[in-house]
């Protein structure tokens, strides 16, 4: 039991530096030499490297998370997970070790210079909307091996979960603001030449804030798909007046699924119904339909999504500790 233990935190933390990994490779690749600032700590700490260019963007993240984290600690009353811990502390090194890498000289690495990005041959300068589908993408898919060890890498989530608690600030509209005010910044410092010492960048660059939207929008789209998979979910309630074996057994024996019979009256006509509810799959849910109407063209049918099943045959009952990614 002890030896399985042991072997499933290893798998943890293997999972953990893996998607650090590929949040890494998704930043330094992909969305720093662009000048993208897709919110969250890594996006101001893009701006800030802009602004100091002789500190790394890893470095910036370490001066903005670590701060986090024990804001977290004394204002929301939650114990800082040793997971967490890790990989707050180790995405910024491996982002830090991969930059020096790939650019050639202390001078392109504190330009974020992409034509010289491992030898210019990953220059993605004039297909910039590659570079801001790709590396969200890359981010995201890292950040779900991460959440998906009941981990995070530190964020501005912490900064929306103060404002709703002290502030009664819904935390989508609060994470909305936070990570907002960040592309803003990036805009004025990147965009517009703010702080920089260097005047107004070119109206292209003041394009580049799309592009971070861009990239905020699918690197969430990403996590939650690989956190939680395609929802392809359909709740079926099914009215009839008709007997229940039927169609009872059709769904036990013809589609191998179950369903709850409640016991439901006509508004109108007061006249006692059967109400079948049941969660199917979107494949199944044209056989189903079609099949009714041997059954009973006369029931009345209808198909909503399920956002979530859990339960024997489904989703196992997720644990206290389980980041829910909606």
């Amino acid at each position: 039991m002890k030896s399985t233990k042991v072997k499933s935190e290893l798998s943890n933390y293997l999972s953990i530096v893996l998607g650090s990994c590929i949040v890494s490779v998704g930043f330094v690749l992909f969305i720093n030499p662009y000048k993208f600032v897709p919110g969250g700590v890594f996006g101001a700490s893009i701006v800030l490297h802009n602004l100091f260019p002789h500190l790394q963007v890893g470095t910036f993240s370490y001066m903005i998370s670590i701060p986090l984290l024990i804001l977290s600690y004394f204002f929301l009353g939650k114990g800082i997970g040793i997971k967490t811990l890790f990989a707050t502390l180790i995405t910024p090194l491996i982002m830090n070790g991969l930059s020096t890498l790939v650019y050639p000289s202390t001078e392109a690495l504190q330009a974020l210079d992409p034509t010289q990005l491992l030898g210019g041959v990953l220059d993605l300068s004039d297909h910039l909307i590659v570079a801001a589908i790709i590396g969200p993408v890359l981010v995201g898919t890292g950040s779900a091996f991460i959440v998906g060890r009941k981990a995070t890498t530190g964020g501005t989530d912490i900064i929306a979960m103060i404002l709703q608690k002290y502030l009664r600030v819904k935390f989508s509209n609060a994470l909305i603001c936070t990570d907002g005010i960040i592309v803003l910044l990036g805009l004025l410092v990147i965009g517009f030449g703010i702080g920089t010492g260097q005047g107004p960048a070119s109206s292209s660059s003041c394009i580049l804030s799309l592009y971070s939207l861009l990239c905020i929008f699918l690197m969430t789209k990403t996590l939650a798909y690989v956190v939680s998979g395609s929802k392809n979910d359909k709740i079926v309630f099914i009215i009839t007046k008709k007997g229940n074996e039927p169609l009872r057994q059709y769904i036990l024996q013809n589609i191998d699924r179950t369903a709850t019979i409640l016991s439901s009256e006509g508004l109108y006509s007061l006249e006692p119904n059967s109400t079948f509810f049941m969660v199917v799959p979107m494949r199944q849910v044209e056989s189903i339909t079609t099949a009714i109407r041997q059954f009973d063209d006369n029931a009345f049918v209808v198909v909503t999504d399920a956002y979530d099943a859990y339960g024997k045959r489904w989703k196992a009952f997720p644990d206290k500790n389980t980041i829910v990614i909606k």
